[in-house]
């Protein structure tokens, strides 16, 4: 008989093992970025100080007047410690020191040069304190001819070339609905920050992550850099579905909605066409092939409309689900809550502020043993001044 494997003889992580307790975060940053990653470490258990100005984060009022915990600030500032330093007055400098010196991390989204005229910059921060994880995110990097210049996540959209694969070839380019960069942004430096603590972990030295917003957005389009570089084709906008394969991403109709599906290798469309009892079409000359669906693009639409039309889109999914074929509803928000946000999934999460009712938003997008998915309490502008100055 072996010998059990190394990994099944670990004692299983206890609930309340986060992997980064103990890891002390401080968080200057305003708007999605930076507060974004500073909650994805909180929910791994760092304690995060937002250490905010006494106007606060920029995002607590965004589209809001009832309170000092608004929509974009209630998505990414649970479970953190707020407290309120002027800079600018006798005595923010050194509290601030103070507060750096007990610190393993410290993140901001200052514009390139204002970190340096706080006395917050990178280069004297890291002299002083060498094992300080020190992550900043910028619209075009701390260097060149760009870096002056403010960087919201629609200027980048629109500077990296994401926008103009957005949209339908007859109207002008569309933003993504929702501050994508950004939202990737604060992934990637959180993604740095783990880095350089493991870094730190073996050589006892922190280090600085840089992640600029135009770096996000040119390398969150790979793919079509890729078939830029190979077919030296400019990609086109062609709103739902993609340009060189079919059916791949099309919406159809269904009895009550709206579906998307992909079946364009020769298998799956095969398995599309059985799934919905017209195996004719695999053998129509105009569907037969990738490159003649893609010809005849609006007439396998219709074809494929007209099938689909009997089933709702629950139904019709499930069956095709089970046929190995891709396929979603379309669903709203409130669809999609009703769909994912039960115990049966565990993905949102309660978010309680003062003197109003909790909200349930989605928590921590991935799952780690011994590390469940938390909510959290929104803190109230300097809520915690006095515990941590």
């Amino acid at each position: 008989m072996s010998a059990p494997h190394p990994a099944e003889t670990r004692t299983p992580p206890s609930a309340e093992d986060l992997p980064l307790k103990g890891i002390r975060v401080l968080e200057l940053g305003h708007y999605v970025a930076v507060p974004a990653a500073g909650q994805l470490l909180a929910d791994l258990g760092a304690e995060v100080i937002k250490v905010e100005p006494p106007s606060g984060d920029a995002a607590r009022q965004v589209g809001w007047t009832r309170d000092d915990c608004g929509p974009m600030f209630s998505g990414y500032n649970r479970g953190k410690k707020s407290v309120v330093l002027d800079m600018k007055q006798e005595g923010g400098p050194a509290a601030m020191m103070r507060l750096i010196e007990g610190a393993d991390v410290l993140l901001h989204n200052f514009r390139a040069g204002v970190a340096e005229r706080l006395g917050v910059g990178s280069e004297a921060l890291t002299h002083r304190f060498p094992r300080l994880v020190y992550g900043q995110v910028s619209g075009y990097g701390q260097t060149g001819p760009q870096s002056h210049k403010p960087g919201f996540d629609i200027a980048l959209q629109a500077e990296s070339g994401m926008m103009s694969l957005n949209g339908v070839p007859e109207q002008e380019a569309v933003r993504v609905g929702f501050t994508v960069i950004d939202v990737l942004a604060s992934r990637t430096l959180a993604a740095g920050v783990l880095a350089a603590l493991v870094r730190r972990g073996a050589s006892d030295r922190g280090g600085v992550v840089n992640v600029s917003l135009l770096e996000i957005g040119l390398e969150a389009i790979a793919s079509a850099w890729s078939e830029f570089s190979l077919f030296d084709v400019m990609p086109q906008r062609c709103g739902n579905g993609q340009a060189t394969f079919a059916p791949a991403a099309d919406v159809l109709p269904t009895a009550d909605g709206m579906i998307v599906l992909s079946a364009y290798t020769e298998d799956h469309f095969r398995r599309l066409c059985q799934a919905i009892s017209r195996p004719d079409m695999a053998e129509d000359p105009r569907f037969s092939a990738n490159d003649a669906r893609v010809t005849h693009r609006p007439a396998l639409l219709k074809e494929l409309g007209q099938a689909l039309s009997s089933f709702t889109s629950d139904q019709i999914c499930q069956k095709l689900s089970a046929a190995g074929v891709v396929a979603g509803v379309v669903r709203t928000m409130r669809e999609a809550r009703e769909t994912y946000g039960g115990d049966d999934y565990g993905i949102f999460v309660n978010v309680d502020a003062d003197q109003r009712a909790d909200i349930r938003i989605p928590g921590l997008p991935f799952t780690l043993d011994g590390c469940r998915r938390r909510g959290g309490h929104l803190p109230s502008l300097g809520e915690h001044t006095k515990e941590y100055l």
